[in-house]
């Protein structure tokens, strides 16, 4: 049956949106129309929104499904991990299970779709495929299974198989393709928990040359590129070597920019992660001097990545890097947050790009990103105007998902990791 959304207040995605009350007609998964207010609705399931705004469902274009943000004391060992959870059939059945936890909870948040950029096997992937066919509960997936990095790069060992070669940087693309992935992920420098030394982080790690055989390899199988860099040079050998996504990114100068234009490539700027290890005290996040030193440059490396890209017309997307201390499943809307306050956008430009940029830049917004006719019906109810208070996501009222309805949808949040983030003003 058809069902039509009433007496609400209609945010379309758009970059300059603004409420407008009408209404939407939802059938089969997809919208219908999308009608003034006083259009004729007979025929119809009414769901009646009582005065609340209704939006496009949220995109996070860059998340880690094994992990849920939950601070440590320590580091832990993620190649011993790894290497436990994928040891026999019950443990590799618990490790889907965690991940399917953690789509499930990015959809009760009011995350519609998300991009996975490094996971456990194919695990992703096989969420994906249950998530579509109806077996269990979760947005959208974009899914990039393992990623590739080398011997002492970033996730080496855990989440990323480790190249020795140009060749074999190849090899890996191929073998994750037979999972029939949606992109390829590579992780090219370090971070600023792979640093040796204080202002270093994001350290070349991977050869260009097995960047551009990775590149080259993906692209031939129709499969777009996403790459880990944290710093300067890390970015300018993605780019030169046919990288699509920059993923963190890092300070930016004018050659970088020059590249960013040439090669079509978009920014994807995760300002959550690094904010913890730059902006809280070091008895709350147990990291050493180094670390927070290390985590400042890389914090002030993506904003200002950001806003270069923005003044120069460059796309730029936004994605959690959930699974780092911290940053959870459930928590999309302070990313939104943190680009309108530290990018200095608007909050109307802030939920276009969670919402309709993200989706045009992995080449899905035919699909969802935007209230239009004949897109999925994927929707976030709020009580109140997310463009007055982007706060406003926090605690949503409904999510609809290719038109199911699914109202005061509930998350289980740390309390712990809510207190200290919300002690974060700007």
């Amino acid at each position: 049956m058809k069902k039509a959304y009433i007496n609400g207040f209609i945010l379309d995605g758009t970059e300059n949106m603004t409420p407008v009350k009408g209404i939407i007609i939802t059938e089969n998964g997809r919208i219908a129309y999308v009608l003034p207010e006083d259009a004729d609705i007979s025929g119809c399931e009414k769901i009646d929104l009582g005065g609340k705004y209704i939006m496009p469902g949220l995109i996070n274009l860059h998340i880690h499904l094994p992990a849920g943000g939950k601070p440590s004391n320590k580091q832990s060992d993620t190649r011993k991990l790894v290497k436990l959870v994928t040891s026999n059939a019950f443990t590799r059945k618990i490790a889907y299970l965690l991940c399917a936890g953690s789509v499930k909870t990015q959809l009760m948040s009011g995350v519609t779709t998300v991009r996975t950029v490094g996971g456990i096997l194919n695990i992703d992937s096989r969420i994906r495929d249950d998530v579509n066919s109806g077996k269990t509960v979760g947005p959208r997936i974009l899914a990039a299974d393992m990623a590739v990095s080398v011997p002492g790069g970033h996730m080496a060992g855990s989440l990323a198989y480790e190249a020795t070669s140009a060749e074999e940087a190849a090899e890996y693309v191929e073998k994750i393709a037979e999972s029939k992935p949606d992109l390829i992920k590579l992780m090219i420098t370090g971070g600023v928990l792979d640093a040796t030394e204080m202002g270093e982080p994001g350290v070349l790690k991977m050869p260009p040359e097995y960047v551009k055989a990775a590149c080259d390899k993906a692209h031939s199988l129709g499969l777009m590129v996403a790459s880990h860099v944290e710093s300067p040079e890390g970015v300018r050998v993605a780019l030169e070597n046919g990288v699509d996504t920059i993923e963190h990114g890092a300070m930016p100068d004018e050659d970088i920019i020059r590249l960013f234009k040439e090669k079509g490539a978009s920014h994807i700027a995760t300002l959550s992660p690094a904010m913890p290890y730059a902006l809280f005290d070091r008895e709350v996040s147990h990291i050493t001097e180094m670390e927070k030193f290390n985590g400042d440059v890389v914090f002030k490396g993506i904003i200002e990545c950001a806003k270069a890209c923005l003044a120069n017309g460059i796309p730029v997307g936004l994605g959690t890097d959930t699974g780092c201390p911290y940053i959870t499943h459930y928590n999309m809307w302070r990313e939104v947050y943190y680009f309108h306050k530290l990018c200095g956008v608007s909050t109307a430009f802030a939920l276009h790009t969670a919402t309709l940029k993200n989706a045009q830049i992995v080449g899905i917004d035919k699909e969802t990103g935007s209230i239009e006719k004949g897109k999925s019906a994927d929707f976030v109810i709020t009580e109140k105007n997310p463009l007055d208070d982007l706060e406003a996501l926090r605690n949503i009222s409904a999510v609809v998902f290719r038109g199911k309805y699914i109202s005061e949808p509930k998350v289980k949040k740390m309390a712990a990791v809510e207190a200290e983030l919300d002690k974060l003003k700007f």
